[in-house]
């Protein structure tokens, strides 16, 4: 498709009020995506980020952070982590169970299978995307602090202050302030605020969420931002001297206020087409691909890649054009982006065939060995360890009358159960007609990943829980 009549197909849509994007549109190998030509400020940002993150080693002229966190522990009303103390108060719940997760530094311990992923997806864009001299044009950074302030994590990507993404219930809080990061993008303002244009962040990230094979508290996502000014977006269109980024409209469901529809169009265009071929280097050509509509409070138009995996639609990634008051607090006035987010467990499970994502966290030489290859693209069939018996629990309790949270009853089971535990399940709930008392009834599947479990020992760890339940959550046992 020829850029000029994508865009013009967009301004169609537009005036015809067309909400559906170019969603359904193949990207193919339409155009070839331009060279990305990073501004003279990143150049200048070198020394600076050297100085503010930790120690660097050099691949042409990308700096790729590589250095260790040290061990976290608590003491006393405080929480001590990577060399820092934060004091407790009324937000802190961030358990040990999580915090010995921190400085674990999975993608980057080489063979295992999220430092494969991570450097497939690296050396795809260090090769893909390079400028006039031959140097790569994405910074990346892979040894961020995971701690950040709830300002980096929250306000700084326009997240609202009522968003249930802030939520205690499904997130790790060292203090009010302070806090696990909950997703990569913590980092972009910071990034783009050092003159970058173009980079790749990947790094651990904290959330309290369900308990099952595919949902872990800790798990690895890649952020990727890139920014273009009039001249780098319009280089190769031939109205180039007669588009704008910019005009003083108003938001619809195709674009943002400040932005024109060319612009938009053409940074979407540019973003569905470098995860496009992200996505077919990783799994090979002819894969199926498509595009939904969706939200996020620090994109718009926002979209969700969907890959058909056995027969099923499975979302692997989001993304979208960057808000452009995100971009211009970060001191990127003249400049409009796109960004996404993956997740490199849930590519990581459907490239290997990975069955359950606490096997990311295995120590057992048997799964990582599997991974010891010479050449980080040479194909890798997952054998299974070996597939023990599960051995299944109930409990049931009555819930207090206010300040109870699921998470919080999946977060007590994971700090008791860890890695024994492979899924907890609301099979029931039932509410009392005379005390109006309500009733949760859940299942609780463990099974060990090396060896057989005794119902003996899981008595005593079930035990636990239930008591636990009723200290910590005010619940009152149905045991």
């Amino acid at each position: 498709m020829d850029v000029r009549k994508y865009i013009l197909s967009g301004l169609r849509k537009h005036l015809w009020s067309c909400n559906s994007g170019i969603g359904g549109v193949s990207l193919g190998n339409a155009m070839l995506l331009q060279t990305f030509r990073r501004n003279s400020t990143a150049l200048r940002c070198k020394n600076r980020l050297q100085s503010k993150f930790s120690r660097c080693s050099k691949h042409g002229s990308l700096r790729t952070i590589t250095s260790d966190y040290p061990s976290s522990t608590n003491i006393h009303n405080h929480v001590q982590l990577l060399g820092s103390l934060y004091p407790r108060d009324d937000y802190t719940n961030v358990t040990s169970k999580i915090l010995s997760k921190v400085g674990k530094n999975l993608h980057n311990q080489k063979y295992h299978p999220l430092w494969l992923i991570k450097e497939r997806i690296k050396d795809h864009f260090y090769k893909e995307y390079v400028g006039r001299f031959g140097n790569p044009l994405f910074s990346v950074f892979d040894n961020l602090s995971p701690v950040v302030t709830t300002e980096q994590n929250f306000d700084r990507l326009l997240i609202p202050l009522d968003h249930p993404s802030r939520k205690k219930g499904d997130n790790y809080y060292l203090n009010r302030y302070h806090m696990l990061r909950a997703h990569t993008s913590a980092h972009q303002w910071d990034l783009m605020n050092s003159g970058l244009d173009a980079f790749l962040a990947v790094g651990d990230v904290y959330r309290r969420d369900e308990i099952d094979r595919s949902h872990y508290p800790a798990f690895h996502q890649m952020e990727g931002v890139c920014l273009f000014s009039n001249h780098t977006l319009f280089a190769e269109v031939e109205c180039k001297d007669s588009c704008h980024l910019f005009e003083n409209g108003f938001r619809t469901t195709n674009k943002q206020e400040s932005h024109t529809l060319e612009a938009v169009k053409l940074v979407e265009f540019r973003l569905k087409q470098t995860l496009s071929k992200l996505i077919a280097h990783l799994f090979g050509e002819g894969l199926e691909i498509r595009w939904v509509d969706c939200y996020f409070p620090f994109t718009h138009p926002s979209f969700e890649m969907e890959i058909k995996f056995q027969g099923e639609w499975m979302e692997v990634l989001g993304c979208g054009v960057m808000e452009q008051q995100i971009v211009n607090s970060a001191g990127a006035h003249n400049k409009i982006g796109w960004a996404f987010g993956l997740g490199l467990e849930r590519l990581a499970m459907i490239l290997y065939g990975i069955p359950d994502i606490r096997l990311f966290w295995s120590e057992n030489e048997l799964f990582l060995k599997q991974f010891q290859v010479a050449d980080i693209n040479q194909q890798i069939t997952f054998q299974p360890l070996s597939k023990y018996p599960c051995l299944t629990n109930d409990i049931s309790f009555w819930l207090p009358e206010e300040g109870y949270s699921e998470n919080d009853f999946y977060d007590l089971v994971r700090s008791i159960g860890g890695d024994l535990v492979e899924k907890v399940t609301l099979v029931d709930q039932f509410k009392h007609p005379k005390t109006q008392k309500t009733s949760h009834c859940y299942r609780i599947v463990y099974r060990h990943m090396e060896r057989t479990l005794s119902q003996m020992e899981i008595n005593v760890l079930h035990k636990n829980i239930e008591q636990s339940a009723v200290q910590e959550l005010g619940v009152e046992g149905r045991f």
